[in-house]
């Protein structure tokens, strides 16, 4: 009778739980038990662990075997088990001594030869082994540098079952080929790491370079801490072109939006006919935002890793993500689903970045009223039979669309031909609730000749991304330093009665604000939105409070109506 355990991790969204896995080895007719509420994927380990140990030359046991994951009342899934499940059994049946990996955390799957192949969410399942109090984790070799943002955790990158045994009983470790050098096809052992059909780049921004990243290696047989090294940032793509405000002639209306958005994290409206430029704006968006700090990498980092969707080979997310997702994609496409457990949506994987709707009013009603909640919270709760997650959803929401069904409908002899009640149906597919939500709502009106060509074929060109992006930082800075002993860092963030009660404006700044909320033309939560604004382009300027020509723009800002106010991006 033997007798072993060690530990692994379950995901519950992007959130870990430490699993305890036992085994235990009776004598008896020859059998594999898996209890502990496993799905599919996981009951299927008992031949993959089966055949790994036996390719590794290691004997499997000839006795009744019973591996239990505990708590048994938590759903598990995944083939993240596999090394904790084959080292369990090699702990119980004597190879391994059992006290070698009692304090071991253990992620990984395994093929049939031995071979330990990455698998996705190891950065939360290394987060939650950290809160647990675990300081030593095993983890595939390929995920080693995602493993290591952890600070405090002591990681080994293993190829094989055979590696491990090897470290764990202090002997010689074998040497393990690449099977990935010189290849030229893909590599297979990466296909863990990607949802079949999510790209390897999706809900990234553009722009940066590859990352070069050391991590442990078996020096002494032992753990050692593993070390992080970026050489270079931003998303996938390497040297690639990325968009900048320079590229967009004109529209200075737009321009200031685009920046106020950025420097408040406020969500924005662009409604005018096609090609405009809504979309070129849009796409423009992450390039002014500032990097994301440590805390906020390791959050989208996270979501990333476990919709499968991390770059390979740079594990650290720095830089706002963007998603786009087409407007025939579903409800739980966007704010998360899926079958069992749910998996995060776009939503999540614009969190801390851009989340952009192009041709808004296409989207599903039920698709876009599902965004009010987590506009709103910064989160989305979904609940599945399966179970409850929680998913972070803190992203600036971005709605493009056109003002009628043909788009001529606002252009100056475009020869619209809808209907006055088509256009009204088609503008009423974006609810009053969920247009309520969003802070600034600008019209984009067409290039003219001189802004896109201007004489002698030189077109206009406006400032670039980096001019902008200086001074959503100075702006973000001035609003951390007010908010410095709250928990909040963006005006957007702020509750409409901390604004009200304690950071006033000017004397006299309302009054425009109060007359619109006499005439029912502003909501309670609207009023709270004009605040925001009106603090964020007080930042832009450089002001101590909002004045009241402040507050007029951030009216303008935000009803679309003209108050007079010089809509001039920088002259804020």
């Amino acid at each position: 009778m033997g007798f072993a355990r060690t530990c692994s991790v379950a995901l519950i969204g992007v959130e870990g739980v430490v699993v305890e896995v036992q085994a235990d080895l009776e004598p008896g007719v020859a059998a594999f038990a898996l209890v502990g509420l496993p799905d599919k994927s996981l009951v299927e380990s008992r031949d993959r662990v089966r055949a790994a140990i036996v390719n590794s030359g290691e004997t499997w046991p000839q006795k009744k075997l019973t591996v239990g994951l505990s708590p048994a009342s938590v759903p598990k899934g995944g083939s993240g088990f596999d090394l904790a499940v084959a080292c369990a059994v090699l702990a119980a049946s004597g190879r391994i001594a059992p006290s070698a990996i009692a304090d071991l955390m253990m992620i990984g799957e395994l093929g049939l030869d031995g071979r330990v192949r990455p698998v996705r969410g190891v950065l939360p399942a290394v987060l939650a082994a950290a809160d647990a109090g675990y300081r030593q984790v095993v983890v595939p070799e390929r995920t080693t540098s995602e493993a290591a943002l952890v600070p405090g955790v002591s990681v080994l990158g293993v190829r094989s079952l055979r590696q491990l045994v090897a470290v764990l009983n202090d002997e010689a470790v074998p040497e393990e080929p690449d099977e990935s050098a010189g290849r030229e096809r893909p590599d297979p052992m990466l296909a863990g790491l990607a949802v079949p059909g999510g790209g390897a780049g999706a809900g990234l921004g553009a722009g940066g370079g590859p990352g070069a990243f050391a991590g442990t290696g078996f020096g002494g047989g032992g753990f050692g801490s593993a070390e992080f090294a970026a050489a270079g940032g931003g998303g996938p793509g390497g040297d690639q072109h990325r968009p900048d405000l320079a590229d967009v002639a004109g529209q200075r209306a737009a321009r200031l939006a685009l920046e106020v958005a950025a420097a408040g994290g406020h969500h924005l409206y662009l409604n005018g006919p096609p090609g405009a430029g809504k979309t070129m704006l849009a796409e423009r968006l992450p390039g002014i935002l500032p990097p994301l700090t440590r805390q906020e990498s390791l959050e989208v980092t996270a979501v990333h890793s476990v919709a499968g969707i991390l770059p390979t080979g740079r594990p650290m997310v720095d830089t706002p993500p963007y998603c786009a997702p087409h407007h025939s994609a579903t409800m739980p496409s966007l704010v998360g689903g899926g079958s069992g457990l749910p998996r995060p949506g776009a939503v999540s994987l614009a969190h801390r970045g851009v989340l952009f709707l192009d041709e808004a009013p296409e989207f599903s009603s039920q698709s876009l009223d599902a965004l009010r909640q987590p506009l709103e919270s910064g989160h989305v709760i979904v609940a599945r039979a399966a179970g409850v997650i929680r998913l972070p959803a803190r992203f600036m929401l971005v709605l493009a669309a056109n003002p009628c069904p043909c788009g001529r409908y606002s252009v100056l002899g475009g020869g619209c031909d809808c209907s006055p009640s088509a256009v009204r149906r088609y503008q009423a597919r974006l609810s009053g609730p969920l247009l309520d939500r969003v802070d600034l709502r600008v019209d984009v009106e067409p290039v003219s000749r001189a802004e896109l060509i201007g004489p002698g074929g030189v077109g206009t060109s406006g400032e670039s991304s980096a001019a902008v992006g200086a001074r959503v930082l100075e702006a973000r800075a001035r609003a951390a330093a007010r908010y410095q002993d709250t928990p909040w860092r963006l005006n957007s963030e702020v509750p409409g009665h901390e604004l009200r009660t304690r950071w006033h404006v000017a004397a006299g700044a309302l009054r425009a604000v109060e007359r619109d909320m006499e005439r029912g033309l502003l909501t309670a939560r609207g009023l709270d939105r004009v605040l925001r604004v009106a603090w964020t382009v007080a930042d832009l300027a450089g002001a101590d409070c909002p004045t009241p020509e402040h507050v007029l723009l951030a009216l303008q800002l935000r009803t679309g109506v003209n108050r007079g106010v010089p809509a001039v991006a920088g002259g804020v």
